[in-house]
């Protein structure tokens, strides 16, 4: 039961020191990811687009 209560009181003592984001941070980090996130899709389908017809073009 002591070690029980210790774990407790050690994870709650923890659990203080934890910064967590703010509203901004928060916001700021979504945005760059879903910019990333797009470049790449956007990247992506370019080169199948280009893949696509060079294939196409080669077996035609």
């Amino acid at each position: 039961m002591n070690r029980l209560q210790s774990y407790y009181t050690n994870a709650k003592s923890e659990l203080l020191k934890v910064i967590f984001p703010i509203k901004e941070q928060i916001r700021s980090a979504y945005l760059s990811v879903f910019i990333v996130v797009t470049v790449i899709t956007l990247f992506l389908a370019l080169i199948d687009g280009i893949m696509s017809l060079s294939l196409s073009s080669i077996i035609n």
